[in-house]
């Protein structure tokens, strides 16, 4: 650094390529061996269909209205289409 130029920026770069890999691995040794992803996505995608179900009257206007407004992804977007806030679509 340059001490006549205290605001002088130097370089600095991390290669975190090594410890994203040992970050999954240990992420999926937690996990542990009795882990099923597929039944984890079929759990959350039964959970998506259950979060609007069965409201009120009142409920399902304010719901509507979210989903008219576009604060709330519509029934379209559920699970099943695999579209939506955080869902990869479907090829």
């Amino acid at each position: 650094m340059n001490e006549d130029n205290p605001a002088e920026l130097i370089p600095f770069s991390i290669d975190l390529t090594f410890d994203e890999a040992r970050r999954r691995t240990e992420v999926v040794a937690a996990l542990g061996p009795d882990w099923d992803p597929v039944a984890a996505l079929q759990g959350e995608d039964e959970a998506y269909a259950l979060l609007y179900s069965g409201l009120d009257a009142e409920q399902q206007r304010t719901y509507d209205m979210l989903v008219a407004a576009g604060v709330l992804p519509g029934p379209e977007s559920g699970p099943e289409s695999g579209e939506g806030p955080g869902r990869a679509a479907a090829h």
